[in-house]
């Protein structure tokens, strides 16, 4: 018995390994994450009428929130969908705005990740124009721009030619079917351009411009591995499957607290600024935890009771309350290493002081671990909402829990290290005689560590307001 139970805790890092090494879902593949709102207009410019095929492709969270509004009647839902994107895609020849006509319309959905479901709109789009002289049109997409997504653009010629198009011919997803790979941070973001018409037989394809590489390895491999972690979450669930769907929530906690953010300069500057201690560090991992479980837990119950909300938006209120609050604690450290200067003082005022700096320094902790956990992972989410969705509640908060203990553990070693670090540099000779030296600099160099944290603080704010503007 013994024996076989240490063969299986053996054989499950080389499960692991093989879960990772599997293929990842194409299923997932959207290029901004499972939050996203995908569109695609192809333009058809004839010499009386312009044509419009629109694709609207929505990934699993907001397929989730709007399942409630569509209802059983797809057809109608589609219909009346495809009025609504004609009413925000804004088409002008000449001073005249084109009056769209829905042509055809189809909704769908799709398997996606976490066990949760992608959908998919397709509308065509027609209107009479007067393009058999030379013209100017105008194209402006207003349908759903607020949301973080792909949107593309093309145009073509039938029976009239444009000239120097600044839109390629073609889809360069084939209507958002084949995302180009590694977009993560440089998505398609075409919603105006202008058009020269004059008659003629049409306009050659113009190649799509090569696009970049978004994100850095450590970002791409993360990514890769959360598309795999949300492809096991939401298959046949054994205990086998379970235990490695624990361990890889685990590991992917890990890695997402790795990337920028998630407080660990803010940690390293507060822990070398007030000579932190190994339990400080723990404090910070058991907050992380928590508060990243709860505010996994509190958006998904909104997500599911809301279709209005933007859940990309939303997370980055959080992001934005998180750098906020880590410029609160940066500040509150610039004022007290002001306030704070060599003086006497009697026993009883000594124990007074230390206890006043042990009781903000807790605080200070616990504001860390806040700000650090405070967003919540698109991934987690996904997965909480596909096991709800599969009737596996309790599975998909333990899945959400393990990704919290993941990020804790990372920022704890973080933590951790730099305390060691920190201990056997002061126990070396020189250390002590450069401490003993410069310690009249001890107040200028808290005062640095808090101007650190209020500038690390001010970046995270002006990166989230990018999100809510």
């Amino acid at each position: 018995m013994k024996r076989r139970l240490v063969v299986g805790l053996g054989a499950l890092p080389l499960a692991l390994v093989g879960v990772l090494a599997l293929p990842a879902a194409p299923a997932s593949a959207h290029p901004l994450g499972n939050f996203t709102v995908n569109q695609y207009e192809g333009l058809t410019l004839r010499p009386d009428r312009v044509d419009v095929t629109a694709v609207v492709d929505l990934a699993e969270l907001p397929t989730r929130q709007e399942r409630s509004t569509v209802g059983g009647d797809t057809g109608s839902y589609a219909a009346k969908a495809c009025r609504e994107l004609g009413s925000g895609f804004e088409v002008r020849a000449g001073a005249d705005r084109l009056q769209w006509t829905v042509a055809s319309s189809r909704f769908g959905y799709a398997p996606g990740s976490g066990g949760l479901d992608t959908s998919r709109l397709e509308c065509t789009l027609r209107a009479a124009a007067r393009l058999g002289s030379p013209a100017t049109v105008t194209v402006a997409n207003h349908y759903r721009v607020d949301r973080v997504g792909w949107r593309e653009l093309s145009a073509s010629g039938a029976g009239v030619r444009l000239v120097d198009s600044p839109l390629p011919a073609r889809s360069v997803t084939d209507e958002l079917r084949a995302y180009p790979a590694d977009l993560l941070s440089s998505a398609l973001d075409q919603t105006k351009a202008t058009l020269r018409v004059e008659p003629g037989a049409g306009v050659a394809a113009v190649p799509a411009a090569a696009q970049p590489r978004g994100g850095d390895f450590l970002s791409r491999v993360t990514a890769s591995a959360e598309r795999r972690f949300q492809l096991l979450a939401g298959g046949r669930l054994t205990p086998l499957v379970g235990i490695l769907a624990v361990l890889l929530a685990i590991l992917l906690g890990a890695g997402h607290a790795a990337l920028p953010g998630h407080g660990k300069t803010v940690l390293a500057a507060y822990l070398a600024g007030r000579r932190g201690r190994p339990r400080d560090a723990l404090v910070v991992g058991a907050t992380v935890t928590l508060t990243h479980t709860g505010a996994v837990l509190v958006v998904g119950l909104l997500l599911s009771v809301s279709s209005a909300l933007a859940g990309d938006r939303l997370l980055a209120y959080l992001g934005l309350a998180s750098g906020l609050l880590i410029v609160t604690i940066g500040a509150a450290m610039l004022l007290r290493s002001r306030r704070t200067k060599p003086h006497h003082h009697h026993h009883g005022e000594d124990h007074h002081h230390e206890h006043d700096h042990h009781h903000h320094g807790r605080l200070g902790l616990a504001g860390i671990g806040l700000a650090g956990g405070l967003v919540p992972s698109p991934s987690a989410l996904v997965v909480l909402l596909g096991a709800i969705g599969l009737g596996r509640a309790g599975f998909g908060i333990l899945l959400v829990l393990a990704y919290g203990l993941g990020m804790a553990g990372a920022l704890t070693g973080a933590g951790l290290l730099l305390l060691a670090v920190q201990r056997r540099v002061s126990r070396t000779g020189w250390a002590a005689r450069v401490a003993t030296r410069l310690g009249r600099l001890r107040t200028s160099g808290t005062t640095a560590t808090a101007a650190l944290v209020v500038l690390v603080g001010i970046g995270l704010t002006a990166r989230a307001l990018v999100g809510t503007v």
